[in-house]
């Protein structure tokens, strides 16, 4: 069973359909208990840094992502999901956080031709040898929608990146935690193969 943790954030459907069309069990909540029992837990979100952070703690749940973590089950954020799993956001000053990971969230910076929010297609390039990207190409596009980025205090835990006036931290891991700040379940086949990769995970390998 995977868990797709609802707290009222955008594009929680998406990641649902799409786990269902690889034929995973899911389940949409937002209650402890079935969290806490699933074998792999993800947290989406498309929306405002300070907003989203308010109603994990309001419904209980910034322990609960804690307690999943020290469990060593597979986590994954997604898009505003990666966000939250970091220290601070520009998006929200004088908001903490999740802190699982150590880094921070800065705000894209304007470039003459490019529009903010990044919204589109963009190349990934691949190091790290990141478990998500197992039978992944160099140089695959993925569906982007943002305007911050994730800077990782630790480069090692950088597994994708792509250039959009800077360099973005794409997408990280770290133990049993890992995320995407692009959309993975947008993403056509390739996105599809790196939901089934993180499905396919188990405690050992993570």
């Amino acid at each position: 069973m995977i868990a797709i943790i609802d707290y009222d954030a955008g594009n929680i459907k998406s990641v649902e359909k799409a786990l269902v069309s690889l034929g995973q069990d899911v389940c949409v909540t937002r209650d402890a208990q079935e969290i806490l029992s699933a074998d792999k837990v993800i947290l989406p979100g498309v929306g405002h840094f300070g907003d989203a952070m308010e109603k994990l703690h309001r419904y209980g749940l910034v322990d609960v992502i804690h307690q999943v973590v020290q469990q060593k089950k597979p986590f994954l954020g997604i898009c505003l999901g990666l966000q939250l799993l970091f220290e601070r956001s520009d998006e929200a000053p004088g908001v903490e956080g999740l802190g699982v990971l150590k880094g921070e969230i800065l705000r894209i910076p304007d470039q003459e031709g490019l529009k903010i929010p990044h919204m589109g297609w963009n190349s990934l390039h691949l190091q790290n040898d990141g478990r998500l990207f197992q039978s992944i190409p160099e140089d695959t596009y993925v569906y982007f929608v943002h305007s911050y980025y994730l800077k990782a205090a630790d480069e090692q835990i950088v597994k994708a990146t792509t250039q959009y006036s800077t360099c973005i931290h794409a997408s990280v891991e770290q133990d049993n935690v890992f995320a995407c700040q692009f959309h993975p379940e947008k993403s056509s086949t390739w996105g599809l193969k790196m939901l089934e990769n993180f499905a396919n995970l188990d405690r050992r390998d993570a």
